[in-house]
């Protein structure tokens, strides 16, 4: 597999600041330690798109909490918010037959690319130099997957694509400490039904073996 913390580095070497990157948010820990690094190179303005969320309750429980991350969190340049359409009518159709796949398959791929196309036709259509996605910071994520994707994305949109592997350098444990100093939700599940329903079996075959 690439490094691809090596050549997201390249690529801030290449950018002479100023640049605006329309980075796609999950969540408010995984978004933590992402803009607290990138905000530093860039200019930031983050797209909270996520239809894979259920139900709607816990959509704006997360987005809450990026919205108070960015209240709280002192950073050296404004992040903006951007809120995406909630369509979880759109997650269901692509997810249509791959119902009973485990996490971490194909139904999770299509659901990156999902969420990573809107931002990439965002990102086109407000004018942004680069866009990328926070998702790659999760030890539970493919990376190599979404950079792929990413990389597919600029060539189909004529964006670039801002390579990441937010997990490395400590990047997940930044995300965990900021978390305890913020008090973030940390949520035990990525979002979707499918997921909570395999982490509510992890946690019945915890609790019973």
């Amino acid at each position: 597999m690439l490094n691809y913390q090596r050549k997201l580095e390249e690529q801030i070497k290449e950018t002479d600041g100023g640049k605006r990157l329309l980075l796609h948010a999950c969540c408010a820990p995984c978004s933590s330690y992402v803009i607290e690094y990138l905000s530093e190179f860039f200019d930031i303005t983050l797209l909270y798109f996520n239809p894979n969320i259920s139900p709607e309750s816990e959509y704006e429980k997360r987005i809450g909490e990026v919205e108070r991350l960015l209240r709280e969190m002192p950073l050296k340049s404004e992040v903006r918010l951007l809120k995406g359409r909630y369509c979880p009518d759109e997650f269901f159709k692509m997810a249509k037959g791959l119902e009973e796949l485990p996490e971490g398959g194909e139904r999770c791929f299509k659901c990156y690319r999902q969420r990573l196309e809107e931002v990439a036709k965002t990102a086109k259509e407000g004018g942004f130099d680069y866009f990328t996605t926070t998702l790659s910071i999760s030890p539970h994520k493919n990376a190599e997957k979404l950079n792929q994707i990413g990389e597919e994305l600029e060539k189909d949109y004529g964006v670039k694509y801002l390579y990441g592997d937010f997990k490395k350098r400590n990047g997940y444990k930044r995300s965990i400490e900021l978390s305890r100093i913020y008090g973030l939700y940390r949520q035990n599940y990525c979002g979707c039904v499918y997921s909570r329903r395999e982490a509510e079996k992890r946690l019945y075959h915890n609790t019973t073996s």
